[in-house]
């Protein structure tokens, strides 16, 4: 039987990335959870360049970066298929799910700034979420009817990002706003593949506070 084994941590959502194709194809797999202040050496040996997770170890050989390992399991594994079968559906999963870890720092990042910066950084993810707003017009998922790579590369802005919202106090998206990526994330989280699946909301919130606080006193510490 094939040996397979996640690093990652909970509270990643690239990490969540690789559960949620591990799950769809029915892959019995190792979890181990790693210590952003204290990586294994496990990790650090099977991903030398980056030293991040997710890592995919499938009967010992390592594969690193959330995408590519999305792509891994779908063409390794039996199951119903991550990717669309038709080759321009699955060009166009490609597309979004590039479009959307282009603009993950720019997200992130946002909830850092203050002042003028963050503003800047306001208007740069306006402009991301009114591409999505249209793209999503009239439909359930990214591709089609059925949910897939494009929306689990989305997690982030699906799932992660009302949570930075609430822990943060800084909101980007309203229904007025974005009609249509407002109805795609409600259809989104609920989604049985997805819920059954997520992190506790709430453990989520009390973690990127504490981090968003730790932040906060670094930057005012005298130097």
């Amino acid at each position: 039987m094939a040996e397979v084994k996640l690093l990652g941590f909970w509270y990643s959502p690239f990490t969540h990335r690789v559960e949620w194709a591990l799950k769809l194809k029915g892959v019995k797999y190792e979890y181990i959870e790693e210590d952003r202040d204290n990586k294994s050496s496990l990790l650090l040996q099977s991903n030398p360049v980056h030293k991040k997770v997710p890592v995919l170890i499938h009967n010992g050989k390592p594969i690193v970066e959330s995408m590519v390992i999305l792509e891994y399991i779908d063409e390794t594994f039996e199951g119903p298929s991550i990717l669309p079968k038709d080759p321009y559906d699955r060009a166009l999963a490609r597309f979004w799910s590039k479009f959307l870890g282009d603009k993950v720092a720019a997200v992130v990042n946002t909830f850092f700034r203050k002042g003028e910066e963050q503003e800047k950084g306001k208007e740069e993810v306006y402009e991301m979420l009114k591409v999505l707003d249209n793209e999503l017009k009239d439909k359930k998922f990214f591709v089609g009817d059925k949910f897939g790579f494009a929306d689990i590369a989305a997690n982030l802005v699906g799932f992660w990002l009302g949570v930075f919202e609430e822990g943060y106090g800084v909101v980007l998206v309203t229904s007025e706003k974005f009609p249509n990526f407002s109805r795609w994330r409600d259809e989104y989280i609920n989604c049985s593949q997805v819920k059954e699946s997520l992190p506790s909301r709430d453990e989520l919130l009390a973690f990127f506070r504490a981090r968003f606080q730790a932040v906060v006193a670094s930057i005012s510490a005298p130097k």
